[in-house]
């Protein structure tokens, strides 16, 4: 006696009829939301990685550093600066606020855009918007000695500077200091002098030591605008304008 042979998909699904459609089509939708679950789920995580580890994206908010960055511009910043890749002078870094530089006046938003930004934010695919980073140039490293001004012009262990990336007219800025920058920190100026409120306006007479910032408050280097497409720009190095000034005295 022959054993009995599984009836063929066509009669199964004519037996099964309208429920069977249904089922089969539940299943093609699950498993179509599962797979798109899973590509969100992997890109988000990807994209959080290169947020934490290796890219962001900043928003500018004010005219401090004109030309070279406009208000709304959106710059990308490489996280492997300050480490492993070491920082130089007239590299534009992104860092904390170190000690009230900004105004504490938070964004308005409802519950709800303030949860939906902030987890955007978070996993990086929106620039971070909030008052609590700054962007400036880096002027003096750790043991360097910048007066102003030589002439109208910055000097760095004896040297004078020639800045072309300066804001174009501005004088205001001109304002005389003489420091020297402690160990482990930094000397930052913004390109539009006049209208920044850099190292100068937070070191209160100390030499270098209130205004200058701490290494490990940066977050990385500014090396691209990439928003608005008009405005798209590497944000290279002006290597030219700092090389013949010495290595700083160690202290």
């Amino acid at each position: 006696m022959q054993p009995e042979q599984e009836p063929a998909q066509g009669a199964r699904n004519a037996a099964e009829g309208p429920q069977g459609d249904q089922k089969r089509g539940r299943k093609r939708i699950l498993r179509a939301l599962l797979h798109s679950g899973i590509v969100i789920g992997v890109g988000l995580l990807l994209s959080l990685m290169v947020k934490t580890w290796l890219l962001q994206v900043f928003y500018i908010p004010s005219g401090s550093m004109e030309n070279t960055l406009l208000i709304g511009d959106q710059v990308m910043v490489g996280k492997l600066v300050p480490s492993p890749i070491s920082l130089k002078r007239g590299d534009i870094v992104v860092f904390d606020d170190p000690g009230q530089w900004l105004p504490t006046s938070p964004v308005k938003r409802s519950p709800i855009a303030s949860a939906l930004n902030t987890a955007l934010v978070f996993v990086g695919l929106k620039p971070v918007d909030e008052g609590h980073h700054i962007i400036k140039r880096v002027i003096g490293l750790p043991g360097d000695h910048v007066v102003c001004c030589n002439f109208k012009k910055l000097m760095i262990n004896g040297v004078t500077l020639n800045e072309p990336y300066l804001y174009e007219g501005d004088t205001r800025g001109e304002l005389p200091f003489n420091i020297t920058v402690p160990a482990g920190r930094v000397w930052v100026m913004g390109d539009h002098r006049g209208v920044s409120g850099d190292s100068r306006a937070h070191d209160q007479g100390s030499g270098g030591v209130k205004g200058s910032v701490p290494v490990d408050e940066i977050d990385g280097r500014a090396f691209m605008v990439h928003w608005p497409i008009k405005h798209w720009s590497w944000l290279s190095n002006p290597s030219e304008t700092f090389a013949k000034v010495p290595a700083a005295t160690a202290r």
